[in-house]
């Protein structure tokens, strides 16, 4: 009896700790004001998400060398940018951490990518948001608030993505 308490005693203050160490990469958090930026997509379009109040606003931080970037974005292309394209009220933007508009745009074409994609080669967009790890993804919200953020990929996370934008874009 002993020994299972002091096990039982352990394995909670192992968790208590655990929770406790906070993620110190991300410098914002849902309910947060999102730090504002403008960047151009490889297909010339200017993004200004001080201009974009009223829509709900999805930015993926991504780098090509990524592996699991490299798993999330095929489900991105497929289960979100195919879905909410032509939705007046969404706009995506994939940020290429550290690479040039040469290296996003040959990785674009060599996937067969649609969605858009803007290069970030100094980290200017992404060091608003966050000081490492990706694949990261951000939603803003309508009144310009971060309303969910994550950190990597897994089919089961991506899913409350999915799932916030259905009800956000109904």
């Amino acid at each position: 009896m002993k020994k299972a308490l002091l096990s039982l005693l352990a394995s909670f203050l192992l968790i208590q700790v655990s929770s406790a160490q906070a993620d110190t990469t991300t410098l914002t958090k849902v309910g947060d004001k999102a730090p504002v930026f403008s960047c151009t997509t490889l297909d010339g379009k200017t993004i200004d998400i001080s201009k974009m109040q009223g829509k709900i606003i999805m930015i993926n931080f991504f780098a090509t060398w990524c592996g699991p970037c490299n798993l999330e974005l095929p489900v991105l292309q497929k289960n979100i940018w195919d879905k909410y394209k032509d939705n007046k009220n969404f706009a995506l933007v994939i940020v290429g951490r550290e690479h040039t508009e040469k290296e996003v745009s040959d990785f674009v074409k060599l996937k067969k990518f649609t969605m858009p994609f803007a290069p970030d080669p100094k980290r200017a967009i992404f060091s608003l948001y966050a000081t490492q790890s990706i694949p990261r993804n951000v939603i803003i919200g309508k009144d310009g608030k971060i309303i969910f953020q994550s950190i990597g990929y897994t089919p089961e996370e991506f899913k409350k993505i999915e799932e916030l934008l259905a009800e956000k874009l109904k």
